[in-house]
């Protein structure tokens, strides 16, 4: 019987293939009672479980080869870090001695304990991680039950396989590529889980947040998986299965025929010239950065050095971490944005400085609000990347500006950093530009001192649509009030990339609206010139690119602007993109 699953898309494309029912090892978990005389036993039965799965996770971290994500140490270092942490290490094994229970059963009960205790936490980022907590206890547990967290991964060899799990780690995710796996389905996780990050690094299509998948899915059954849509079928017909196979046959054709497009300038039917420049998170990522020819970075996300591990990164390790980007570019910009963390993003750092979170993180101390509070920590960061532009074309991008006193205040700091380093005689450019990011409604509103003081603009969409609403995009209860196409977001997005122009400031879109092929063309009309989005994203914006006319799409643009009517303003736009 033929039906139909809905859930998150997390990883675009289609997938058909069979279903293979990977185990849930929390739902095998027996409880018996084990003799006095045997508790020893019990206790080294677990002990040698937790070292197996340590010893797994080096092997998965030393075997990373060049098509690895470079999110994938960090994803096996937290995890690694979960493992070794008491909580899961040492006190089941009190468990043991204190209730004569069997190890799987006291593991499993920890685990419910941690679980609850995350479910509390107000971050939605740190709430996250309970699933990284579980994945570890599920790792284990298959090691007790002898079913080590590999295997599944490593029976899989038939081509054209759809993977339906309970929940994966992000180490199991990159076994596929090793395999001829063709997606992947999940009952929990979300769109920021680790797992669909690796699954978009690695283009496996993916649904998350299914809920009942794993119960309803029967091995070797026929999928189709729409990673776009966030839809499953099961047993489809005839006429359905067909019908994917020609849009998964144009979609890889379409994805060839872009290739053709890398080494093609990004010029518009009238002879606009756009740079097309790519987000990144680690040095690790330039290579797809220039496979598809990037005009340059436009946004580096250095929080990533700082993420998931004890202890801030050092001077020295960021400079080379920064230098290293600059010296792969020659010739091309690399804009590096200072550290941005809080809302989603929290650093795990005792050894420095508590997280100070509030009840809403997005509205709180976050990105320069926070680096403003910890001097000697960014007067390191910015000195490494003061450092790193002597050896590039290297950009410094200051997050979340709101204040005219935020942008004094990161100045004096730059400053004086620049005065150390002549006093050190370490070399730098002198003439780095310095940009801000418009993310808050706020700035986009009062951009006169912006425009005065700073080279260039950057506008972080993301956040900007999220102050706009006044909603929280991980929160799935308003998720869906998400809008670009507010015409409040248009509206400061026009004015702003306006102002800038007539102020001769470069200024660039870097959220995910700049790689939106839906929106591209209103962008180009309303004057913008620089796109920034992630590596593969490029090629088909710049498809979009070619085919328009700046021109022309002024024009209309301002006209679907100033109808102030979102229903109608969607209309024109689907006008707008329907043109040759």
């Amino acid at each position: 019987m033929s039906f139909t699953l809905h859930g998150l898309a997390v990883s675009q494309g289609i997938a058909i293939g069979h279903a293979h029912l990977v185990s849930h090892a929390t739902l095998e978990v027996s409880h018996y009672l084990i003799a006095p005389r045997h508790i020893d036993r019990e206790i080294a039965r677990f002990d040698s479980a937790v070292e197996m799965v340590r010893v797994e996770l080096d092997s998965i971290k030393n075997s990373a080869s060049s098509w690895t994500p470079s999110e994938l140490d960090a994803f096996v270092d937290l995890h690694a870090m979960i493992l070794a942490d008491p909580m899961l290490s040492s006190t089941p094994r009190d468990l043991i001695r204190e209730h004569l229970c069997n190890a799987e059963w006291a593991l499993a009960q920890q685990m419910e304990e941690l679980t609850a205790q995350f479910d509390e936490i107000e971050d939605a980022y740190l709430r996250e991680r309970k699933a990284d907590v579980v994945q570890v206890v599920e790792r284990v547990l298959k090691a007790l039950l002898d079913k080590p967290g590999q295997t599944a991964a490593q029976r899989l060899r038939q081509d054209g396989m759809v993977v339906v799990a309970h929940d994966l780690s992000p180490a199991d995710t990159i076994h596929f590529k090793n395999h001829r796996i063709s997606g992947f389905v999940t009952d929990l996780g979300g769109a920021t889980s680790h797992t669909a990050i690796v699954a978009r690094s690695l283009n496996i299509p993916a649904i998350a947040g299914l809920h009942h998948a794993r119960n309803l899915i029967r091995n070797d059954d026929l999928l189709i998986l729409d990673g776009t849509r966030g839809v499953l079928i099961v047993d489809p017909d005839k006429r359905v299965l067909e019908e994917y196979r020609l849009r998964k046959s144009a979609l890889e054709a379409e994805r060839a025929k872009l290739k053709r497009l890398r080494k093609s300038p990004a010029v518009t039917l009238d002879g606009t010239e756009i740079s097309l420049q790519a987000n990144i998170e680690l040095p690790q990522d330039i290579a797809q950065v220039k496979e598809v020819e990037a005009a340059g970075i436009g946004l580096y996300r250095t929080e990533f050095l700082f993420l998931n591990r004890t202890g801030m990164p050092q001077e020295e390790e960021q400079f080379t971490a920064y230098r290293s980007v600059a010296q792969a570019l020659p010739g091309k910009p690399v804009t590096i944005r200072t550290l941005d963390v809080g809302a989603d993003k929290a650093l795990h750092d005792d050894s420095h400085v508590n997280s100070r979170q509030g009840t809403n993180p997005a509205l709180g101390l976050r990105a320069i609000r926070y680096c403003l509070t910890e001097p000697r920590m960014f007067l390191m960061q910015l000195r490494a990347i003061l450092r790193a532009s002597h050896y590039g074309q290297v950009r410094l991008l200051i997050p979340m500006l709101a204040h005219a006193h935020e942008i004094e205040q990161t100045l004096a700091l730059i400053e004086q950093a620049r005065a150390q380093l002549r006093a050190e005689k370490i070399p730098f450019d002198e003439g780095m530009q310095i940009g801000g990011m418009i993310e808050i409604p706020a700035a986009a509103l009062a951009l006169g001192h912006f425009l005065k003081r700073l080279d260039f603009l950057s506008i972080g969409t993301n956040d900007l649509i999220q102050y706009t609403l006044a909603i929280d995009r991980t929160d799935e209860a308003v998720a869906h009030l998400y809008d670009p196409l507010h015409p409040a977001v248009l509206t400061l997005i026009a004015r702003t990339i306006d102002l800038a122009t007539r102020a001769n400031k470069p200024i660039a879109v870097c959220g995910e609206m700049a790689g939106e092929p839906t929106l591209t063309r209103l962008l180009l009309g309303m004057g913008l010139r620089q796109f920034s989005m992630h590596p593969s994203q490029i090629l088909e914006i710049k498809q979009e690119v070619l085919r328009a006319d700046s021109a022309r799409l002024a024009v209309k643009v301002a006209k679907l602007l100033r109808t102030g009517d979102a229903a109608r303003q969607r209309q024109m736009l689907e006008q707008l993109n329907a043109e040759d």
